[in-house]
């Protein structure tokens, strides 16, 4: 055992004491330098930190009717459209357009001619064409931008916010024929295809577009999806085939969402099949934004009505059920709103009610404006304000 003497022991606490203060020391600077950064740095940490159990007040909405001009009432079929774009709400029957404002004043009406007509609002524009025939014209609430008239039927067409459409017709040779046209309405875009197309979607600045395919792999109908380049030959990325009858397809930045018939699913910007759902019962209705989805399911036989929130891919659905069978849903603005028998919900996309509205239940369904939800029935539109 070594040995100590007196000053020895003496030394060593001195040691000892020193160690102490040092590291007490560099405790305290340390301190100092992360306390002198959090608060420099504050700006983009603190309002983060606010939000933390933040709990939302669900406003209850009066769901007052709005007088005056309302409600706009619908001549001639039933089977008529609207839509929302740039503060009016369009409507589109078997022989004219109608531009209404929101509140309810008529802005510009026009015969149209076509036979089926079908009616694409974005932004604030409005493309209207031709079912199985062979003209479209892009417009405004000012008149029609352009017009063409085709060589082939059309089986579907598109708009994109910059003015661009996607027009599907039928083809000689090929399945159907994909042409692009600008916001001037020239073609800058075609292409073959040896499948049937189910929907096109245009990717950020009209750049591109995904585009769905159906075809039958081991005996059932599937959708596969994949992302083209208007500037570029061949395609980026072709998905796998995703085990549902596609509906419609929506384009986001990490890819694409399939809304089909019976199942729903994403894929990714690679092309893989990221997160995929099958529905308990039958669809009704579905919509999707900016990679945020919304499908509402009736099961009558077993009572069991809901609707599966998608917050992107990859991802478990929020299920949300419901007392009564569900109506319509559209996605917008973060939420996604949902019309049932009585009432229209706004839902935030962690499964949270943010807004209520009470209606009745003549409704067939909704269109949401930034201020509005307009209110269809057979043969009436009406408005109710909105706040969510």
């Amino acid at each position: 055992m070594p040995m100590y003497d007196m000053n020895d022991m003496v030394e060593l606490k001195k040691r000892k004491k020193r160690k102490k203060m040092i590291t007490r020391l560099i405790i305290f600077m340390v301190l100092i330098v992360a306390a002198s950064s959090a608060y420099l740095t504050k700006e983009s940490w603190l309002p983060k930190l606010r939000g933390l159990g933040k709990q939302y007040t669900t406003i209850v909405n009066d769901g007052k009717l709005a007088e005056g001009n309302f409600p706009i009432e619908i001549n001639g079929s039933v089977n008529y459209q609207t839509d929302c774009a740039d503060s009016c709400v369009i409507v589109l029957n078997d022989a004219y357009i109608y531009f209404y404002s929101e509140e309810g004043g008529l802005i510009k009406k026009r015969q149209h001619a076509y036979t089926n007509a079908v009616m694409n609002a974005m932004n604030d524009k409005v493309l209207v064409y031709e079912y199985g025939g062979n003209r479209f014209s892009v417009e405004d609430r000012t008149g029609i931008i352009y017009s063409q008239q085709l060589d082939e039927n059309i089986i579907f067409a598109r708009l994109s916010k910059e003015g661009y459409t996607a027009v599907v017709t039928t083809s000689q040779k090929y399945e159907c024929e994909v042409s692009v046209y600008d916001s001037r309405g020239e073609v800058i875009y075609e292409r073959k295809c040896i499948q049937k197309v189910s929907d096109i979607s245009f990717t950020e600045n009209s750049t591109g577009c995904i585009i769905g395919y159906i075809y039958a792999e081991n005996g059932s109908l599937v959708t596969s999806v994949q992302e083209a380049e208007f500037t570029v030959s061949g395609e980026k990325w072709t998905s796998p085939g995703l085990d549902t009858f596609g509906l419609d397809v929506y384009s986001f930045s990490d890819g694409a969402f399939v809304l089909g018939i019976d199942a729903c699913g994403y894929v990714d910007k690679s092309g893989q099949i990221s997160s995929f759902y099958r529905y308990d019962g039958d669809y009704e209705d579905g919509s999707s934004s900016n990679g945020q989805s919304a499908v509402i399911i009736n099961n009558d036989d077993r009572r069991k009505y809901v609707m599966a929130l998608f917050d992107g891919g990859g991802k478990e659905p929020i299920i949300i059920g419901f007392e009564t069978p569900l109506i319509d849903v559209a996605v917008s603005g973060g939420l996604a709103y949902v019309m049932t028998q009585n009432a229209v919900l706004a839902y935030d996309f962690t499964g949270s009610l943010r807004s209520t509205a009470s209606v009745n239940d003549s409704y067939t369904g909704f269109v949401r404006s930034e201020s509005y939800v307009f209110l269809k029935s057979f043969s009436k539109i009406d408005r109710i304000n909105y706040e969510s």
